[in-house]
């Protein structure tokens, strides 16, 4: 879920604070969706970095990743810093991945390697850091409210611990249809993760603008429900999170987090990242044509007027190779591959619906894949 850029929308978004810490979108979607190899150059939305690192992991010979937020530069800079300079386990304590009582000192040791702009924001915000910064963002923080305030007068924490413990999708199905899917569940969730409270607590109202008039929160119930009873829930990391706020496992997590996925890093696939600063859509006009050859592109479509989408896809098309792949999801507001540019991009229906099926970031609407052609 990124930031959208200046020219997106009339009605703008404030990017003063942290929405993402991490990402909410299944970057299992991406690698297969995306196939990257040695000899790629991807383009990604930042957000909270954590697909951006998955996508590094892919091996590809560079991954630049483009946010308009300066806050989220700065989370994805402590990571990148803490992958560089710390062991895994001292990482895991930095970010928040394991309880610790030493952040403070541990952010010192890895300060040396940020970029002035983002030290200035971390020692701004010391408080953060001490929280743990996967927990940061606003996005995280609505979690959070659900979590602790909500979540307690519809089901008890056993009922939750039980729920996590299901082993099999049939167990699943019978608990969700047996004890979690009471009348209050359904009441309460479609007020809390509807249009308002959402735009209000979780989001920004801004984003929106694009979505036609009808019940967000229905439409998200009927999404939880797939992610309840269609989506094992023992390799659910982002449910896990939503309803306990940490990783009881931190090695069925985000890639990153991994023992395997930071020595990769460490051992020099993060430093084919480059962080940019900026608007998407500007980013792109300064690029050389055919300088990508796969995009993660988030939601980005989401926040933009079918003319404004059909413009971008065109900017992306400029910077793509033959072949190039696209990968994005819809949330509330449906996008593809318009009739107009049927020459020039294909979409991948099957794969992208098979890919989609299975998708542990269960909020979404849609997955799409489409390849240029020519």
């Amino acid at each position: 879920m990124p930031e959208p850029g200046p020219r997106d929308a009339p009605d703008q978004a404030v990017f003063d604070r942290i929405r993402y810490a991490q990402c909410w979108e299944d970057p299992r979607l991406l690698e297969a969706g995306l196939r990257i190899g040695p000899g790629d150059d991807v383009l990604s939305v930042l957000s909270g970095g954590c697909n951006t690192l998955a996508l590094a992991l892919q091996g590809p010979r560079s991954v630049t990743a483009v946010d308009v937020s300066r806050p989220q530069l700065a989370v994805m800079a402590l990571k990148m810093a803490g992958i560089r300079t710390l062991d895994h386990g001292d990482f895991l304590e930095l970010v928040g991945a394991r309880t610790s009582s030493r952040r403070a000192a541990l952010y010192r040791s890895v300060r040396p390697g940020l970029d002035w702009e983002s030290a200035a924001y971390w020692d701004a915000h010391g408080d953060v850091l001490e929280a743990g910064v996967l927990a940061a963002g606003k996005f995280e923080g609505y979690f959070r409210l659900f979590r602790e305030r909500i979540l307690p007068w519809i089901h008890r924490r056993r009922t939750v611990e039980r729920l996590l413990a299901l082993q099999t999708l049939e167990e699943q199905r019978e608990f969700y249809e047996r004890e979690w899917d009471t009348r209050l569940w359904r009441a309460v969730f479609k007020v809390f993760f509807g249009r308002r409270v959402m735009g209000w607590l979780g989001r920004d109202p801004s984003f929106f603008q694009f979505v036609e008039e009808g019940s967000v929160g229905e439409a998200i119930l009927g999404r939880a429900r797939r992610g309840l009873t269609e989506v094992p829930v023992g390799d659910n990391p982002y449910l896990e999170f939503i309803l306990t706020g940490t990783y009881a496992d931190p090695e069925r997590s985000h890639a990153y987090l991994t023992e395997e996925g930071f020595a990769a890093l460490a051992g020099g696939l993060v430093d084919r990242i480059r962080v940019v600063h900026g608007d998407l859509w500007a980013f792109l006009s300064e690029q050389p044509e055919g300088a990508f050859s796969a995009f993660n592109l988030s939601d980005v479509f989401e926040y933009v007027s079918e003319e404004v989408y059909e413009d971008a896809l065109r900017a992306l098309l400029r910077v793509s190779r033959p072949g190039a792949r696209l990968a994005y999801w819809n949330m509330m507001v449906p996008r593809s591959r318009p009739e107009t540019l049927g020459e020039r991009l294909e979409p991948d229906a099957e794969l992208a619906a098979s890919l989609f099926a299975r998708d542990r970031a269960f909020f979404y609407g849609a997955f799409v894949l489409e390849r240029v052609v020519g």
